[in-house]
C-alpha cells in the first residue's frame, strides 16, 4: 500500500507550505482562509497516518488508535472545509470586482 506514505507525504508538504502562506501575508482575512487550507492538509495527514497504521500493523491496539485518528482526522477536515467555504465566501462578498 503505497498510497498512504505518499498521501501523508504529500499532506504534510501542503501543511507547511500554507503555514509559510500564512506568514507571508498580511491580509487577516487571507491569513485565516489559509490556516483553514492548513486545517484540511493536517485533517488528511492524520487520517492517512490512521488508516496507514493499522494497515500496517493489524493489530488490536493498532486499531483502536487508527480509529481514534481516523474520527481526528475527518473532524480536522471537516471543520477545514467548512472554515474554507466560509472565508473564500466572505473574499468574493468584500472583492466583488475580483
Amino acid at each position: 500500500m503505497i498510497i498512504f506514505p505518499i498521501v501523508i507525504v504529500l499532506s504534510v508538504v501542503m501543511y507547511i507550505y500554507y503555514k509559510v502562506a500564512i506568514l507571508k501575508t498580511k491580509d487577516g482575512l487571507t491569513q485565516k482562509y489559509f490556516n483553514a487550507k492548513s486545517r484540511i492538509c493536517l485533517g488528511l495527514f492524520i487520517l492517512a497516518f490512521g488508516i496507514n497504521q493499522y494497515v500496517f500493523y493489524q493489530t488490536k491496539i493498532s486499531l483502536f488508535i487508527g480509529i481514534i485518528f481516523i474520527v481526528l482526522g475527518i473532524m480536522q477536515s471537516v471543520r477545514g472545509l467548512k472554515e474554507t467555504k466560509h472565508y473564500r465566501n466572505e473574499w468574493k462578498r468584500l472583492n466583488p470586482a475580483d
